[in-house]
C-alpha cells in the first residue's frame, strides 16, 4: 500500500501542477501577447524491494521538472489605435520597471499624464537610446514606422527599442505579462547569417497564443484523471483495511 500510494501521489502531484498551468492559460486567454506554458515530466524507475526475479520489478514514479514556454506568435488584430503595436518576428519591446528592464510582446501602449509612452501598468517604453519617450500636447499625427521610428507633426522623437534572444527558454515570466532574463539580449539589427529583423506594425495588437477550446478540454481530462486516482487510492485503502481486519480475526 505504501508503494502504491507513493506512485499514485506522484501522479496526482503532476496533475495538480498541470491543472495550475492550464488554469493560468485560460485566465490569460484574452491577455495581449501572452505566451502559454507546458510542463516537462521525468519518469523515475526503481527496483521493487519485493521483486522476485533477477532484475526485480521496476516501479515508475512521475515528477515534473520544468516548465516550457510556447513562444509562437498569437493572432494579430487590427485596432486602428496609433499607440497599439505588434511585432512581426521574434523580437520584444523593452520596458523599464522598478526591478530593471523587462521584455514584452504586449504592445498596448498609452500616454500617461506627463505625455510619456507607457504600458497599461505605467512602465515606460524604452527607445534605442535607452531613454523613455515624451510627447508634448502639440504632438499630433503619431506615425510609427516598421523599424520603430516614432514621428509626429513636429518631427522624429526616436526609435522604439526592439531586442531578441537566441534561446527564448531563458526568459522567465514576471508579473504583468512581462519577461525577465539574466542574459543580455541582442539588438534588433539583423544577423550576418540569417538576417533576422523584427518589424513593428502600427494600429495592431498581438493576441494570446492560447487556444481556449483545447485548454478547456485538457482541464476536463486532467480533472477526470485526478478523480480516477483519488478513487483508486480510496479503494486501495479500503482493501488494506479489510485485509488487516481479516488477519486480526484469524489471529
Amino acid at each position: 500500500m505504501e508503494t502504491t500510494s507513493s506512485i499514485a501521489l506522484s501522479r496526482q502531484s503532476g496533475l495538480q501542477r498541470q491543472m495550475d498551468i492550464v488554469a493560468n492559460k485560460i485566465a490569460n486567454m484574452n491577455t495581449n501577447g501572452f505566451k502559454g506554458e507546458g510542463i516537462m515530466f521525468v519518469q523515475h524507475l526503481v527496483k521493487s524491494p519485493g521483486g522476485g526475479t533477477l532484475s526485480g520489478v521496476k516501479l515508475a514514479y512521475v515528477r515534473d521538472i520544468a516548465t516550457v514556454t510556447d513562444h509562437s506568435e498569437g493572432p494579430v488584430e487590427r485596432t486602428g489605435n496609433p499607440l497599439d503595436l505588434s511585432i512581426a518576428g521574434d523580437g520584444f519591446f523593452v520596458v523599464q520597471t522598478d526591478n530593471g528592464d523587462r521584455y514584452t510582446r504586449n504592445g498596448r501602449f498609452k500616454l500617461d499624464t506627463d505625455g510619456q509612452l507607457v504600458t497599461q501598468q505605467g512602465n515606460p517604453v524604452m527607445s534605442s537610446g535607452n531613454s523613455p519617450f515624451f510627447f508634448s500636447p502639440e504632438d499630433t499625427e503619431i506615425v510609427i514606422s516598421r523599424d520603430g521610428t516614432i514621428s509626429t507633426n513636429n518631427g522624429e522623437l526616436g526609435k522604439i527599442k526592439l531586442v531578441r534572444f537566441d534561446n527564448l527558454q531563458i526568459l522567465a515570466h514576471s508579473p504583468g505579462g512581462l519577461f525577465s532574463s539574466e542574459e543580455k539580449p541582442k539588438e534588433n539589427d539583423g544577423d550576418a547569417d540569417n538576417g533576422k529583423v523584427s518589424q513593428i506594425m502600427q494600429g495592431t495588437l498581438e493576441g494570446s497564443n492560447i487556444k481556449p477550446i483545447f485548454e478547456m478540454a485538457k482541464m476536463i481530462e486532467i480533472n477526470r484523471k485526478y478523480d480516477g486516482i483519488r478513487t483508486f487510492m480510496t479503494r486501495e485503502d479500503e482493501r488494506m483495511r479489510a485485509m488487516i481486519k481479516e488477519m486480526g480475526t484469524q489471529a
